[in-house]
């Protein structure tokens, strides 16, 4: 969703495949939703990312959203612009804009779980605080944290064969933070993220990086930016995680899946 709050209306824009604001809607992804969700797939809703025109103005705003996210996709009381659905979770990829009233998005979101499970996932850059969600992860209520251990090379793999920056960002991580389970974010290709660097050839993820970050037991798995290079590479394919119950996860641009250790799980993600 890369349109929200402060007065607008709401909009979904998965990357190229659907928008209401280009006449495409993405109702016509209902059923495909539907159908991953009978194989026992989890999809998530990611609220926006690197680009677009969102923020909260205020708490009121955050929970008028949140019963916005509610009524229209994670209840099934009526249909949004993905159709009729209940999704199974909303992602936090906040990268721009305002850091406020994020903490209290959350919260709000998380009472309805008392009306049933919905999921809750961040997925923040590594330098610790975040700057926009440090507040909401704080608040130890989310369910999964896929930290984006590219970006930034202080807490990154960089070239010169530098495993310690990421490792060491890591463990801050996961005895700073309450989550359910962590996941290691990285790009699937060189060509994922460019000269913005983070990419991990898969013998050093494999052989250093994994048998490190594996004995927390707040390890999830692996994140991958995105499906379309993890197809290209094959990268996901390779990763050897040995931790009980891991996932490997890949970030794309239409839905998001989680299954179960041998499963890839698709976030719902507007755009990187």
């Amino acid at each position: 969703m890369n349109t929200f709050g402060n007065g607008q209306t709401p909009n979904i824009d998965l990357s190229g495949h659907c928008s209401e604001s280009w006449g495409v809607p993405c109702t016509k992804y209902a059923s495909q939703i539907a159908y991953c969700q009978g194989l026992g797939v989890k999809i998530f809703l990611s609220l926006r990312g690197a680009s677009g025109q969102y923020g909260l103005s205020s708490a009121q705003d955050a929970q008028e959203f949140a019963q916005h996210l509610w009524t229209y996709y994670l209840s099934g009381q009526s249909p949004g612009l993905l159709g009729n659905v209940t999704l199974d979770g909303i992602d936090f990829d906040i990268e721009a804009g305002s850091n406020l009233y994020w903490d209290v998005l959350l919260k709000d979101l998380y009472t309805y779980k008392e009306v049933k499970t919905v999921y809750l996932s961040a997925a923040p850059q590594c330098p610790i605080p975040d700057h926009y969600l440090d507040a909401a992860i704080r608040t130890g209520l989310f369910d999964y944290i896929w930290v984006q251990f590219y970006n930034n090379p202080t807490c990154e793999y960089t070239d010169d064969g530098d495993t310690q920056k990421l490792i060491s960002s890591w463990n801050q991580w996961t005895t700073t933070f309450n989550a359910t389970k962590f996941y290691v974010g990285l790009p699937a290709s060189p060509a994922a993220n460019g000269s913005a660097g983070g990419y991990v050839p898969i013998d050093v993820l494999n052989n250093e990086i994994l048998p490190q970050v594996e004995t927390s037991p707040k390890f999830g798995g692996v994140m991958l930016w995105s499906r379309y290079y993890d197809y290209l590479s094959g990268y996901s394919g390779k990763i050897n995680c040995t931790a009980p119950a891991a996932l490997k996860v890949v970030r794309a641009p239409l839905v998001a899946m989680m299954k179960s250790a041998s499963e890839v799980l698709y976030r719902l993600l507007s755009q990187y």
